[in-house]
């Protein structure tokens, strides 16, 4: 059990595997910024340990070259931050924010008990949104829509599962969060047990934010406070990081359900209530 002082405010974890450095170190740095007594947990699956030079008393470097995956080095770093704040933040590499946007996020949490799970509203650089809050995925969302020779067809399919027709510019309970960037309360996360070790990548936040939901909280998307995320799609002609992602939704299907999941209806059915007009 935890004692009801924590040391900090927030901590926070970031996975690398051979990112760039210039990149990684502005993630740092926005953390770095905020009001918090803080602290980060780098957490390197690379082969090299040369990312070691970022420790400081603040960023503590931990080696894990074996890469058992995304969700399982964040539960390394979040095992030991479970007793040492009240609220823990996934981090992605290529994610950078201005001073004030973890606060506004913390200033919700600390009002919203029932609030297990939250992520910002997300941008592209050069200000463009990013549509990452979505429905839970039925198998054509997550794997067939990808391929779709029809443009518009996949269009119509996008405004759907990405709630785009909300306009990304309201509080709204979504069931599947990027794990991008994602604040939760360590007493959730210890409540479901952390990111599901058998994914390697590409399902773990779904999977994550299920679980969150299943214990009782909510799923928030809470586009008051904003991050930008430099990212670029991966390309599913690499035929590996297609394999990756072929294998993680095949065991998050068969662990949630394939075609008859109903959890996943009517979560989703009250999901698009929302934003109907």
């Amino acid at each position: 059990m935890c004692k009801k002082e924590f040391p900090y405010n927030i901590t926070a974890s970031i996975v690398v595997y051979n990112n760039d450095e210039v990149m990684l170190r502005r993630a740092i740095a926005s953390f770095q910024a905020t009001s918090f007594n803080r602290k980060l947990y780098l957490v390197d699956n690379s082969p090299s340990s040369k990312l070691k030079l970022l420790a400081t008393d603040t960023v503590e470097y931990i080696h894990n070259p074996l890469n058992p995956g995304f969700g399982a080095g964040h539960n390394i770093a979040i095992k030991k931050a479970i007793c040492e704040a009240r609220y823990h933040l996934i981090l992605n590499p290529d994610i950078f924010f201005d001073e004030g946007s973890l606060e506004k996020i913390i200033e919700y949490l600390d009002a919203n008990e029932n609030v297990g799970i939250l992520m910002p509203k997300v941008l592209y650089p050069n200000g463009e949104t990013q549509y990452l809050a979505k429905l839970l995925p039925r198998p054509f969302d997550f794997i067939v829509r990808r391929f779709l020779p029809f443009k518009k067809m996949r269009q119509k399919i996008d405004d759907k599962f990405e709630l785009r027709k909300s306009n990304y510019d309201k509080i709204m309970e979504v069931p599947f969060l990027s794990g991008c960037f994602l604040v939760y309360r360590t007493e959730a996360f210890e409540k479901v047990g952390g990111f599901d070790e058998n994914i390697f990548m590409y399902t773990e936040d779904i999977d994550l934010c299920r679980r969150v939901i299943q214990a009782g909280y909510k799923s928030i998307f809470y586009p008051e406070a904003v991050v930008f995320h430099d990212h670029v799609k991966k390309s599913f002609s690499d035929l590996r990081t297609f394999k990756v992602y072929l294998r993680s939704a095949i065991y998050y299907f068969n662990k949630w359900g394939w075609f008859f999941d109903r959890e996943r209806s009517n979560i989703n059915k009250t999901t698009l209530s929302q934003i109907k007009p």
